[in-house]
């Protein structure tokens, strides 16, 4: 099963609270809200990517705990972005400084920023195109730093501002360059 995307009527726009509450109340569902207003239904992942993913957080987890520059986060924080969107990536993170900005109210909320940093991990059942089209909004409203990671053909492109993605075919592994100075992320038992 693929995402669902469910179109809404024009005059149909949800606020923060009203899609927090559609939300709520459909705890078993992964949605995520497009900027054109569109409802998108996530389907759960297969075993494999849940592991991949797993293993990733773990990395990101780890280095995190060890330099202490910002706050990382899982596939089920949700960042209501500039463009009206509230997207969740496989794996993000935010440095300290936009962190410590945010109000106690608005950290309990979906969080209203762009990650600095996303990673979208490609299960079997997502669409690469719709895949890269998100990574390209997260450009759009403020990332510096993504990483589309294709496990199937074992492939990475990197998403940074003002550069055209750069795609890299089996690596072995990759830096989290200025974003995330010292953190490299081992892609061999994500690639297995």
């Amino acid at each position: 099963m693929t995402a669902l995307t469910l179109q809404l009527p024009p005059n149909l726009k949800f606020t923060d609270e009203k899609f927090e509450q559609i939300v709520a109340v459909n705890k078993e569902l992964r949605l995520e809200l497009t900027a054109k207003g569109e409802l998108v239904i996530m389907s759960p992942t297969g075993g494999e990517t849940g592991n991949r993913n797993f293993d990733l957080l773990g990395q990101l987890w780890f280095w995190n705990s060890q330099k202490n520059l910002g706050k990382a986060f899982d596939s089920s924080t949700g960042f209501k972005l500039s463009n009206g969107a509230t997207r969740s990536p496989d794996a993000s993170w935010v440095k300290m400084e936009r962190w410590d900005a945010l109000t106690p109210q608005q950290r309990k909320k979906y969080l209203p920023l762009c990650p600095d940093f996303a990673v979208e991990l490609v299960s079997e059942t997502d669409d690469v195109e719709d895949t890269q089209a998100k990574m390209l909004e997260y450009l759009a409203n403020g990332l510096q730093l993504g990483w589309l990671i294709n496990p199937k053909d074992k492939q990475v492109i990197i998403y940074r501002p003002n550069q055209a993605p750069e795609v890299l075919q089996s690596p072995t592994s990759l830096s989290g360059e200025d974003v995330l100075p010292g953190f490299i992320l081992n892609l061999q038992p994500i690639f297995a």
